[in-house]
């Protein structure tokens, strides 16, 4: 398994993971986000070509809502997994938490700030970069940069299965 791939699809479940994140903070905000998602989208390599990728999502509000756990499952057209664990809390407008690949043994921190009907967020751990989350109903968009290893970007939409 390339590294390649592995920072790619990390990036994608991240961005699943992160983006569940509601943009106001207040305690209960969480509570929404029940259920599960999926998502579909695009990442752009640093040769310039891109890959499809699909994600589903599992989430579970906490401690009245101020808390986020949540598994996320991702693959690539050509049948690659990933299996991520994520962490989130709010508090005012401040969001953190942690994520975790355990496929791998990889894991990392996420920090940022909410505002209007979206986030802004950083991350770091095996990949790091910044990301972009716009939310309208029970659909989000997310944006990714990041320098790699092996991509630029991702760019996804995830809604609410049910």
């Amino acid at each position: 398994m390339t590294r390649t791939r592995f920072a790619v699809l990390s990036a994608a479940a991240l961005a699943l993971a992160a983006g569940a994140a509601p943009a106001a903070s207040s305690s209960g905000t969480f509570n929404a986000l029940n259920g599960a998602w999926t998502g579909s989208g695009s990442v752009r390599m640093e040769n310039g070509s891109t890959q499809r990728i699909r994600c589903r999502g599992y989430y579970t509000a906490r401690s009245g809502g101020a808390a986020l756990g949540m598994a996320i499952n991702c693959s690539n057209s050509s049948n690659f997994k990933i299996h991520m664990r994520a962490n989130l809390t709010s508090s005012g407008n401040q969001i953190s938490g942690s994520w975790e690949e355990r496929e791998f043994n990889q894991a990392g921190s996420v920090n940022g700030r909410a505002s209007g009907n979206g986030f802004n967020l950083s991350f770091s751990g095996a990949i790091s970069g910044s990301m972009a989350v716009t939310l309208s109903g029970s659909r989000q968009t997310v944006n990714i940069s990041t320098g790699g290893p092996g991509f630029t970007g991702v760019n996804m939409q995830f809604s609410k299965s049910g």
